[in-house]
């Protein structure tokens, strides 16, 4: 028990317990960055559609849960900065996703899991003649050594 001494091993439900936060947090950056795709392409539309439209015309903008009643010239600008702005944010939240999916790979690796339905190919033949008769039962279940 002398190896013990230097650092203590997790355990395999605390492994698979930070996997599983790590397979959670990169789906939530996926959830937010397929939900600031759809704002940007509704504030590409909003735009596109106010160019056409007289200056000086009313439009509604809701903020904040409150319609506001202004001009095409005050809200166009204010929707091309947002816009802006969204485009930036997709770019960090992409790059951060991407850093998350290395990570979750590498604590992969670092730990040894396997996920039952991956990789079936890579493994052999013998994976594939277990799973073969209930693939859709093997779906998303954490196997680790």
């Amino acid at each position: 028990m002398s190896t013990e001494s230097t650092k203590p091993a997790p355990s395999q439900e605390a492994i698979v317990a930070q996997f599983q936060q790590l397979r959670n947090d990169q789906r939530n950056l996926a959830n937010n960055l397929n939900t600031l795709e759809m704002d940007l392409r509704e504030h590409k539309t909003v735009i596109e559609t106010l160019k056409l439209a007289d200056p000086d015309r009313k439009c509604f903008r809701l903020i904040g849960g409150v319609l506001c009643e202004r001009t095409v010239k005050e809200v166009l600008p204010q929707l091309v900065e947002n816009q802006d702005f969204i485009a930036q944010t997709i770019t960090l939240i992409t790059e951060d996703l991407s850093k998350k999916g290395t990570e979750l790979n590498k604590f992969k690796e670092e730990h040894n899991i396997k996920i039952r339905g991956e990789h079936l190919g890579a493994e052999g033949g013998k994976s594939d003649a277990e799973s073969s008769g209930s693939k859709s039962e093997n779906r998303n279940v954490l196997v680790s050594n």
